[in-house]
């Protein structure tokens, strides 16, 4: 049922709304974009915890596939970055590998590997954060979750794509031992979601680009993109997740987390 906006009431919702513009344009590039930033950041608080089904398909510069499947597991954290965990479950060379990530607002992430074959966990340094996920064109930094204090932030410009309004930021990592110098994002206007991201490496060249499609909203507030393509500009190659069965305050806790327990992980 729809409320009935008196005139008054009209001026005074005009007005606030013309207030919040002014003060929009009143920021500096950077101050605007840390304020996308935030407020893309806080939509997204008190999910608690999220479980997904992911199929991850590699595909080569001349269109061959490898598919892959496993399942997602991510805690939020107050006060720090998300952890989560990856699971494989098929195919059979690498069923049983399990990657595990503690992402922190400031400072590294911490990050584990367990391979099978190999039968040990084995941590992933900072300085290899840039290193390719299990043959993907996806980085293990692009894996951890993207805490706002890991970047610099400034709005650029307002661009559509694919006919949706958005924001256009330039965000750029704090962290020097990141792979890249900077990173593009064009942010959905209305939900506050990621819709395209351009990656640029050390070099300030475009390297790859992820797109974001078939968004879902859960519980009446959380969106997920059931469909990631990554593009690497360089190689030719590409990689797709499609993520499904999306659960959210499915009572996970930090015991869920653990990296001793990473080879016995189910």
């Amino acid at each position: 049922m729809f409320k009935t906006i008196t005139k008054s009431g009209f001026v005074a919702f005009s007005l606030f709304f013309s207030l919040l513009s002014v003060q929009s344009f009143a920021l500096t590039p950077e101050e605007r974009g840390l304020q996308i930033a935030q407020e893309s950041d806080r939509r997204d608080l008190g999910f608690e915890d999220a479980i997904a089904d992911i199929t991850m398909i590699l595909r080569d510069k001349y269109g061959n596939e490898r598919p892959r499947y496993m399942r997602t597991r991510t805690l939020e954290v107050k006060g720090d970055g998300d952890k989560s965990i990856i699971i494989f479950d098929n195919p059979g060379d690498v069923k049983g590998t399990s990657f595990l990530s503690f992402t922190h607002k400031v400072g590294s992430d911490d990050q584990w590997l367990y391979l099978p074959r190999l039968g040990k966990v084995k941590r992933i340094s900072s300085s290899n954060k840039a290193g390719a996920f299990m043959n993907s064109e996806f980085a293990f930094e692009d894996i951890a979750s993207q805490e706002i204090e890991k970047y610099t932030y400034k709005y650029l410009v307002d661009e559509k794509v694919d006919g949706i309004d958005c924001f256009v930021l330039e965000s750029d990592p704090v962290d020097p031992k990141s792979g890249y110098s900077k990173i593009k994002t064009w942010m959905d206007k209305e939900r506050y979601v990621p819709i395209k991201i351009e990656f640029f490496d050390r070099g300030g060249n475009h390297k790859k680009t992820l797109t974001y499609s078939e968004y879902n909203q859960y519980l009446e507030k959380y969106w997920r993109a059931h469909k990631w393509e990554m593009e690497n500009h360089q190689t030719g190659k590409s990689t797709e997740l499609q993520m499904v069965n999306w659960q959210f305050k499915t009572g996970l806790t930090d015991k869920d987390f653990n990296k001793n327990s990473l080879s016995r992980v189910k």
